[in-house]
């Protein structure tokens, strides 16, 4: 897969929104240095981060990474098939947080749902910054052990044990066992 250009992509939408760097940064809180250094690719941002800065342009991750939809008669789908969005959120940050891969099942942006296949080896973790958007999410963990923050509740979930909430709340997911954890999830609206 080619690697996805995060900083002439942010640049592309600030320009179509009419937004200089500085007004970007005040409509997302963040510093103004920091859009120069995302759009310049010097810094990569965090999901959280990332995130914010769309929040300010009125963007979603799912628009923001699938910014033509591709509509398709598919109906069913084979691993192979599967969009990889882990390189395009965490390609610089792996070897901090370990190895996580997010693969997704179709277009999420077209269906209003965003149906992930995860996998979190041990170490793997989103990051310690607390993730949290608009929508809501579940899933089950497949296989392996998964520790699930959400607001104050802190939990590791085991194969067959599952999770739904409202994502508004801040949350993280981290495998903290020696084995390989693998989730089905589901958001709506999509928000990678």
């Amino acid at each position: 897969m080619d690697d996805f250009d995060i900083g002439t992509r942010l640049r592309e939408l600030r320009m179509i929104q009419g937004f200089s760097q500085r007004k970007l940064a005040e409509e997302a809180g963040v510093p103004h240095g920091q859009i120069s250094m995302v759009e310049t690719n010097k810094s990569s941002p965090s999901v959280a981060t990332l995130r914010k800065i769309l929040g300010g342009l009125g963007v979603g991750m799912s628009e923001f990474f699938e910014p033509e939809s591709n509509q398709t008669d598919e109906v069913f789908f084979t691993p192979d098939q599967f969009k990889d969005l882990t390189s395009r959120i965490y390609s610089d940050r792996v070897d901090s947080i370990g190895r996580l891969t997010l693969r997704q099942v179709g277009n999420a942006r077209d269906f209003g749902l965003q149906i992930l296949h995860e996998t979190y080896e041990p170490g793997a973790d989103t990051g310690p910054d607390m993730l949290s958007h608009p929508a809501s999410e579940g899933g089950v963990v497949v296989s392996g052990q998964l520790e699930v923050t959400v607001g104050e509740k802190v939990r590791e979930l085991k194969a067959g044990d599952a999770y739904l909430f409202h994502s508004q709340e801040p949350h993280r997911f981290r495998n903290v066992s020696d084995r390989v954890a693998v989730v089905v999830s589901a958001c709506t609206p999509p928000y990678l």
